[in-house]
């Protein structure tokens, strides 16, 4: 999908990336330009309405180039899976413009009081990746009436002038994802900028709207782990390579000793690969057809994807054992990569 110089572009903004905890405006300008934000956004609308398959390897690619980047992009598409659930004039407004992406929060930490015409919003949430650019946001509320706050739980809509941004995020990986926690008080919303996960409301949903979303979202988030790692090996086969000689008057069989460990890992995380690939397209083939998935199919994607990630992380961490103390410092590539990797695959839905 990307063009040589674009790819090279990105990884030579890296660092840059990390200091500014944000994506450059021209590395959003490609992310415009290929419609990233909107792999799921139906064509009138602006978007590039892809398969889920097709999507998967588009997250992978973008993270292969970059970890936060391919992060942005996956957390940035995931969002377009909530345009059945809201009423059709709010969806196409919001999800028209070029630059349209969410970022937000699932964790129902805010309250929702009911008035007249709409809600009355307070809260704070932690995570929202994208949070620096985003045109609008989500958050998960727990509704408030007549005094007591209810086990109800509400979607809102927020625009960015009513939110603040608490500059939060610490992590010691994907630091360019901005995905700092956001505060809104007293904030007054429509009934019309509030949704629920369970109820389509608007006729823009296309077929990947109704698959599953925890194997949906298992999915996203191992592509952009699968393409991490992809380019953690690629930056040990370099690293190695610009080592050989100081390996060698070391010792003689250093070099080819530790190329070997590196191509040992990449066979493991191409038969991972395939092995995701391939049961991702089974589930698909199977919505398709319209058929519903299983409980057993899910939890053993689940499983399939957990253990993808985990063997991801450990095939890493044993191969950067070889790479000294350059390794250890953040200013290089391959310890960015690697602190990229630990930090998306801590993400709940890929712990074991």
């Amino acid at each position: 999908m990307f063009s040589d110089y674009e790819i090279e572009m990105i990884k030579t903004n890296a660092d840059k990336i990390e200091r500014l905890g944000t994506l450059p405006e021209d590395i959003l300008q490609i992310i415009y330009d290929y419609k990233l934000f909107k792999l799921f956004v139906p064509v009138e609308l602006g978007g590039a309405d892809l398969e889920l398959p097709k999507a998967l390897k588009v997250f992978q690619e973008a993270a292969a180039i970059d970890g936060s980047f391919g992060w942005l992009v996956t957390i940035g598409s995931g969002g377009n899976m909530f345009i059945p659930c809201m009423e059709e004039e709010v969806c196409t407004a919001l999800f028209s413009p070029k630059n349209a992406v969410i970022a937000g929060s699932g964790y129902p930490t805010g309250t929702a009081v009911k008035t007249e015409d709409g809600y009355q919003v307070s809260g704070q949430w932690k995570y929202c990746s994208g949070s620096n650019y985003a045109s609008f946001f989500t958050a998960n509320c727990l509704v408030k009436e007549n005094g007591a706050v209810s086990d109800k739980i509400i979607s809102c809509i927020l625009m960015p002038e009513n939110v603040e941004t608490i500059q939060d995020w610490d992590t010691f990986g994907l630091k360019g994802t901005g995905s700092h926690s956001i505060k809104v008080e007293d904030v007054k919303i429509p009934e019309s900028y509030t949704f629920s996960l369970l109820q389509h409301r608007n006729s823009y949903g296309g077929i990947v709207h109704s698959f599953p979303f925890l194997p949906f979202s298992e999915a996203s988030f191992t592509a952009v782990c699968l393409g991490i790692g992809q380019d953690f090996i690629k930056e040990a086969r370099e690293s190695a390579f610009h080592r050989k000689n100081s390996w060698v008057n070391q010792s003689k069989e250093r070099y080819d000793f530790v190329t070997n460990k590196i191509e040992e890992q990449a066979e493991s995380f191409q038969n991972k690969e395939e092995e995701f690939y391939n049961h991702i397209e089974e589930l698909w083939h199977k919505h398709k057809k319209k058929e519903e998935l299983t409980q057993q199919e899910m939890l053993e994607f689940t499983k399939l994807c957990k253990d993808c990630v985990n063997s991801l992380i450990d095939g890493t961490n044993s191969l950067i054992r070889y790479f000294g103390m350059t390794a250890v410092k953040e200013s290089s590539a391959l310890n960015r990569i690697w602190r990229n990797l630990y930090t998306a695959g801590q993400h709940s839905f890929l712990t074991p």
